[in-house]
């Protein structure tokens, strides 16, 4: 028997976490079964079973990557290309994460993020990887501000963990908005947080 490569390997886990995301976006976690997502994969349950040996390792998989995408997106090191006007840094990250949101493509992502949200409350083990997903971000973006403070970029007086708990909390309030509004203007709450940043900067 030949052997299966390690990207075909790659391409059939990727092929299973999109078809229960999409149905978890759709269902929810708990009104979606295994039966629900190997009719979704289209391939056969032993197939679906060889690499998730149930829903829960599927979630779990999920709102791993989930997290590492968003861990990434915030990484105030990489390209802001699109963006040339704007320095790379974490300011500049953020409200690229922000404009991420708006995007039509992005809309079952943010309906699965909810959703991930809701099982945290009720999953101690879903509540665990969130809350690493969102420390981590968290931690970094605090010491972030802490150095803008030591070089007079941000108010002596700011708490940088309550300030970066609430650039967290304006993300997750501006996803569930636009999960639940499709009336929302992305452009505009984006250009008015960076006004509100850039006023907040201007004065120190």
């Amino acid at each position: 028997m030949p052997k299966v490569s390690d990207a075909h390997l790659t391409a059939r886990r990727r092929q299973i976490l999109d078809a229960a995301a999409r149905c978890f976006a759709r269902d929810g976690f708990h009104r979606t079964s295994m039966q629900d997502i190997v009719r979704e994969t289209g391939i056969s349950a032993g197939l679906v079973y060889r690499y998730f040996d149930g829903k829960d390792a599927i979630i779990t998989a999920i709102v791993t990557e989930w997290h590492e995408q968003r861990r990434s997106a915030l990484d105030p090191r990489r390209d802001t290309a699109g963006h040339p006007d704007e320095p790379s840094d974490l300011a500049a990250s953020y409200l690229d994460l922000l404009r991420s949101v708006g995007r039509p493509q992005a809309l079952e992502e943010l309906r699965l993020a909810v959703q991930v949200w809701a099982e945290a409350v009720r999953t101690p083990q879903i509540r665990e990887l969130v809350r690493g997903g969102v420390d981590g971000p968290r931690l970094s973006a605090a010491e972030l501000i802490r150095a803008e403070q030591a070089g007079g970029g941000f108010p002596p007086g700011l708490d940088p963990d309550a300030f970066a708990r609430i650039l967290i909390a304006v993300y997750q309030g501006l996803t569930l908005q636009t999960a639940w509004d499709d009336t929302v203007d992305n452009d505009a709450f984006v250009r008015t947080l960076e006004t509100i940043l850039g006023t907040l900067t201007a004065r120190y």
